[in-house]
């Protein structure tokens, strides 16, 4: 009879396992390797060639690890010099060396025994920044694509770091894996989507559509615009889409609904809200949503009009009592706040500004928690507003561009303006814009970066007092349309762009 003997590992064998797993883990770049030495959101102090601390969780120690290539050996040998234990707690040693730049260093760690595993609970360095050349301290951004074949994507929503949905406007929306590629279909959407169509525009007298289209094939739009997660979506699995929804007599208009996302399918699907009237034309829905600090559903709709000349005598965005060319602010299930604006008993319910051409992009300012939003104007008219509750931005009485045709609008008695942040001189078409924050750049904490449709531009915009004090047009020599700018919840920053194969492409920093 042969007897087996099962070793059973001492509490100094498995403190060593866990320092050697984070160690293979920085030196060959292996971010889960790192991320489960780590007692989960565990907070590390780094250096930052200052007198303050730096310091991230665990999981953004990780993340920077990301990017490079898994397996390679990065030039920085680490062993364990020192473990000391006592009942459930430990400290270890763990030495560094950098040749290359001749710097060597200790990792000082603290270990807690948790059910039975070691895991790090704090991490502190005696690092010294390491030196660098004046050209390596500018951030130098780079596009990488990560998925291509995309039909028109117009929105992204991060379930976690590597799940993501993204709604395509002439396609579907999508459950797509970052790092396996894989992408699944979400089943049980709406039926009701209005599809784009291209238009012969030579067909047409001069005049019916911009000098720029005509006598060239013009594609409008429709389909799934903004893909949203609930504030609370681990708990609830709850989803929210914008869309253009169309009717029988094929008049479409922008529509939310929200369904519960479980094993990649929609289910208990409820109409939030209808932009009504349909109306025929497949253009300027708006279709952005964000939820507010105050965890309430924030909605813009285009005012649908192609031309200004189209608008009545009092013009649709400036109509209370027309769901057009406004922003809206309801409960999460549909029902309206009942602190929202007072617009009178006759305008339409969740009214909460007016006077909106077409806006598409909603962010949110991390310091002032204020909500930024993009404009679309005619000819120039370009704009950046901050969300003000019963607020007029003006369209289309007052404009910072030009108007399409000899259009007068007429004056409003006693309407009072307000007036946008920012504009453009040129086009820019601006489309989902984002606040950054990451560490892959942190010179660029805290800016507004605003993707557009017109000409392919980027823009990094730095803020104060809620004013634009500066603004870098980035990728000039290599410009594509961009739908959407979206920071990752661990602070990659990433594009959708709006192609027939469309991509999203991942911006990290060659100098970092």
């Amino acid at each position: 009879m042969t007897c087996h003997i099962i070793h059973a590992q001492t509490d100094y064998e498995l403190v060593t396992h866990t320092l050697n797993q984070f160690i293979i883990g920085t030196q060959y770049n292996y971010p889960d390797s790192i991320a489960l030495s780590f007692y989960p959101d565990t907070r590390m102090f780094l250096y930052n060639g200052t007198d303050s601390a730096f310091h991230m969780t665990s999981e953004e120690y990780a993340a920077l690890y990301s990017r490079r290539k898994h397996g390679i050996p990065n030039n920085r040998p680490s062993k364990i010099t020192h473990i000391e234990i006592d009942e459930d707690v430990a400290y270890a040693k763990i030495e560094v060396d950098i040749p290359y730049f001749g710097n060597r260093y200790h990792d000082l760690l603290l270990l807690k025994k948790i059910l039975g595993e070691w895991k790090i609970v704090s991490k502190a360095t005696s690092a010294t920044p390491i030196p660098r050349k004046p050209e390596k301290l500018i951030p130098k951004p780079v596009k990488e694509v990560v998925i291509s074949e995309l039909n028109h994507p117009w929105s992204m929503a991060f379930i976690n770091e590597r799940d993501v949905l993204i709604a395509e406007k002439d396609g579907t929306v999508l459950r797509v894996n970052l790092e396996t590629k894989e992408r699944i279909s979400i089943k049980g959407l709406p039926k009701d989507v209005a599809r784009a169509i291209k238009i012969d525009t030579s067909k047409f007298e001069k005049g019916v559509f911009p000098y720029s289209l005509h006598g060239k094939t013009a594609s409008f739009n429709a389909g799934w615009f903004q893909v949203l997660l609930d504030p609370d979506f681990e708990a609830n699995k709850y989803v929210y889409i914008s869309y253009a929804a169309e009717n029988k007599e094929r008049a479409s208009t922008t529509k939310v609904i929200r369904g519960k996302l479980e094993n990649n399918h929609l289910t208990e699907l409820k109409t939030l809200f209808v932009a009504e009237p349909y109306t025929h034309g497949l253009f300027h829905y708006g279709g952005g949503m964000i939820f507010g600090p105050d965890n309430k559903l924030y909605i813009t709709v285009g005012e649908r009009n192609f031309f200004e000349y189209m608008n009545p005598e009092l013009p649709v965005a400036q109509d209370v009592k027309d769901r057009r060319g406004k922003v809206y602010r309801i409960n999460p299930d549909g029902s309206i706040p009942h602190d929202n604006p007072d617009y009178g008993s006759a305008a339409v319910k969740g009214l909460y500004a007016i006077g909106i051409r077409a806006s598409q992009g909603l962010t949110i300012h991390p310091e002032t928690h204020d909500i930024w939003f993009s404009e679309h104007g005619t000819n120039l008219g370009d704009e950046l507003n901050i969300l003000q509750a019963g607020a007029n931005y003006g369209w289309p009485n007052v404009t910072t561009g030009t108007y399409r045709t000899d259009y007068k609008p007429k004056s409003i008695p006693n309407a009072t303006y307000t007036a946008p942040i920012y504009y453009w001189s040129q086009t820019v078409a601006p489309t989902g814009l984002t606040f950054y924050a990451g560490h892959e750049f942190p010179q660029w904490n805290g800016d507004l970066i605003v993707p557009g449709l017109s000409k392919g531009s980027l823009w990094r915009m730095k803020t104060e007092n809620d004013q634009i004090i500066s603004a870098e047009q980035l990728f000039i020599e290599d410009p594509v349309r961009i739908r959407k700018a979206i920071v990752s919840p661990k602070g990659q920053l990433y594009l959708l762009t709006d192609e027939e194969n469309g991509k999203l492409i991942w911006v990290y920093n060659e100098n970092n």
